[in-house]
């Protein structure tokens, strides 16, 4: 009896530890991973101004997007995995830089629809 349940701790380990570590690629994690990739403003097509007023703002899957937020400024190109999805601009605005409670609104590209 007491080998059965060893066996059975033993298996949800390791199920747990193989989840674990397969977070992000199931959209668990809290990463900007998840929604794309730091940019160069340079690559940006567009830059979009947040202030006091900005509650959301409208992006495309796949689009380099320059974000101004209290005088300074990031880039980030959208690449998520679904075809459509928000999440809060401060889960992607890099480390020290204040956001106010923005949601970003990542629509699907016309490109890569069937």
């Amino acid at each position: 009896m007491k080998t059965s349940h060893i066996a059975a701790i033993a298996l949800l380990t390791t199920l747990f530890s193989a989840t674990a570590g397969n977070a992000s690629a199931l959209g668990l994690s809290n990463t900007s991973a998840d929604f794309g990739t730091q940019a160069t403003a340079q690559t940006a097509s567009r830059t979009i101004v947040i202030d006091a007023g900005t509650k959301y703002v409208r992006v495309e899957n796949g689009e380099t997007v320059q974000f101004a937020v209290n005088g300074q400024t990031f880039a980030f190109t959208f690449n998520t995995v679904v075809g459509e999805t928000s999440f809060e601009l401060s889960r992607i605005a890099p480390e020290g830089l204040a956001v106010p409670q923005v949601r970003v609104f990542v629509l699907p590209n016309p490109l890569y629809q069937g």
